[in-house]
């Protein structure tokens, strides 16, 4: 029996080039290729194909946007992210997310196929040369968590009020709470996420979501 894959990539001759690896010794069949987003969500549902090689940059959905959705409504299908950025951002997120295997698109065909391979067995695949670069920001991430779970909630209040640009005079009036009170709740704040002024203060609140930027 074939594997049963789906192609979804906005270059056509991407996929054609893909599509010829693929299916070169008939052990995998591409049922489906998507353009973009949008098409890939209808085009899944439609052939039910057992994996989906995604590209992350698509007009109308990206593959990152594509993912959740594939996500949120259950759709039946592993996901190998097919891509050119070798970001960690975006290998995070999509970790995150939920992907079954991540590969960029300068792989040699026999490590495309042997992704698709461990991940039809239900394994997860990232690219080797990827994992110590997504471990290190794991471990730096783990890091913040336990400095952000050391935090009181009155600090976390000052933290934001402090990465949104407030001066300690405002976020007294805010918090109804003296300035030397705000000045030693700056001060223990500094202390646990270990850094020594308002700036850096705002790149731990934006770094870790604990406030947005809009």
């Amino acid at each position: 029996m074939s594997i049963k894959v789906m192609l979804a990539d906005d270059h056509i001759l991407m996929r054609e080039g893909i599509r010829q690896l693929l299916e070169f010794d008939g052990s995998i069949d591409v049922v489906a290729e998507a353009n973009d987003g949008e098409e890939c969500i209808e085009k899944l549902l439609l052939t039910k194909p057992q994996i989906l090689l995604l590209d992350i940059n698509m007009p109308k959905k990206n593959g990152i946007e594509v993912l959740e959705e594939i996500k949120r409504k259950n759709i039946d299908v592993k996901v190998l992210i097919l891509t050119v950025h070798d970001e960690i951002e975006y290998l995070i997120k999509a970790v995150d997310i939920g992907v079954d295997g991540y590969i960029l698109k300068d792989s040699e065909s026999t490590e495309l196929k042997r992704a698709i391979s461990v991940i039809m067995n239900g394994e997860s695949y990232i690219q080797p040369k990827l994992i110590p670069a997504l471990n290190n920001r794991l471990v730096a991430r783990d890091v913040d968590k336990d400095k952000i779970d050391s935090l009181t909630s009155r600090e976390l209040e000052v933290l934001i009020q402090v990465a949104n640009g407030m001066f300690n005079k405002e976020i007294a009036t805010s918090l109804n709470i003296s300035e030397r009170t705000v000045k030693n709740h700056i001060s223990n704040i500094f202390k646990k996420i270990d850094v020594s002024d308002r700036t850096q203060a705002a790149v731990f609140a934006i770094k870790n979501d604990i406030i947005k930027l809009y």
